[in-house]
């Protein structure tokens, strides 16, 4: 983009968005055309300024950011970066939007204001930078189609087998593509173990909305939970996640090292110890997100045997991850996001694994 980018910022509060304005016009690629105290004056402002991307607070007077999403996407798709408090409620609120069409969201700092801050205006300033290229038109007339108990499930039953472990990771926009994924896997698949880049305290809240959506069992990893048939396993923000293996049977172990790729958790992390621990008795899975984390612990597990898929680049929010597994040679091939877990209960029947 040769252009600026241009943001507008929502926030009830006054001093938030001067903070924001302020930390965004930083970056000289992106440029603050206006902003909005509530849903209500961002959708003027919206028709008027044309913005390519939208900062949007969670909690509002008149109406959430929620509820602005649902009316918002289906009739002007814009790409939208939630800033949200680590509080419960907006924990919840959070992933909603995520759901409701959100690209990504930032937390707003809760201590150490001044070195928090700073961080978190380079995060919010990255963020808006990858949210300017993603594609949200898919949105424009779209109905709530958030899967429930009674979504169709893949018919065919799997044999009984030893313990296979199926590894995925994802980071922007991976909330949305894990959830399509997982949902149609069906209660007997074998044991996955998921990294989804987020920090500590939203994972939990995320494990357990998908618990409610899935066939499987999904928790929040903890030391020690073995992996196997019917569960799926999230690993903590903030944490690293290795599957180990202990006799006959895969578990994971969780703890606070160090920054890898980037990231804590990170996916080269998990999958690295996938190739180590399972060889060929698994499958990994790389779904949407920035960067390259993971494409090496990917080429690691295919090099030990494993059979693994990626995300083609129509159906990613963000073509990093997956493209970068592929052209390494981790990933065996792209497909689109709706034919990835069929794929992978077809790899299963396969001999290969």
């Amino acid at each position: 983009m040769n252009r600026k980018i241009r943001v507008l910022v929502v926030d009830d509060s006054a001093l938030v968005r001067q903070i924001l304005s302020q930390g965004l016009a930083m970056d000289p690629g992106i440029e603050v055309v206006g902003t909005a105290t509530d849903p209500y004056s961002a959708r003027d402002s919206i028709v008027k300024l044309k913005p390519d991307v939208m900062t949007l607070d969670v909690e509002m007077p008149r109406m959430d950011g929620l509820e602005f999403l649902r009316k918002l996407m289906p009739q002007y798709p814009l790409p939208v970066v939630m800033v949200s408090s680590l509080t419960q409620s907006g924990k919840q609120i959070t992933l909603d939007c995520l759901e409701a069409g959100a690209v990504d969201f930032v937390a707003k700092p809760t201590s150490n204001m001044a070195q928090s801050l700073s961080i978190m205006l380079s995060e919010l300033r990255t963020k808006v930078k990858i949210a300017s290229t993603v594609n949200v038109s898919h949105w424009k007339n779209r109905r709530d189609t958030l899967p429930g108990r009674g979504v169709a499930r893949p018919p065919k039953a799997l044999a009984e087998s030893t313990d296979k472990v199926i590894a995925i990771g994802a980071s922007t926009g991976g909330t949305e593509a894990i959830k399509k994924v997982i949902t149609e896997f069906p209660a007997n698949m074998p044991g996955v173990v998921i990294v989804q880049h987020m920090p500590a305290g939203f994972t939990k809240m995320f494990a357990d909305r998908l618990n409610q959506l899935c066939s499987m069992e999904v928790k929040e990893a903890e030391s020690g939970d073995r992996i196997m048939t019917g569960r799926i396993l999230v690993a903590p923000g903030g944490l690293q996640m290795r599957v180990k293996r202990s006799g006959g049977i895969y578990q994971v172990s969780c703890d606070d090292g160090e920054l890898v790729s980037g990231h804590r958790p990170s996916v080269d992390v998990l999958m690295q110890s996938v190739a180590e621990q399972a060889g060929a008795n698994a499958i990994g899975i790389m779904l949407t997100g920035m960067g390259s984390d993971g494409a090496n612990g990917m080429l690691a597990m295919r090099k030990a045997g494993a059979r693994n898929l990626a995300q083609d680049e129509a159906s990613s929010v963000v073509f990093g991850m997956p493209k970068v597994a592929f052209e390494r040679g981790g990933a065996e091939k792209l497909l689109p996001l709706h034919e990835i877990a069929p794929a992978a209960i077809r790899l299963l029947s396969e001999k290969s694994i």
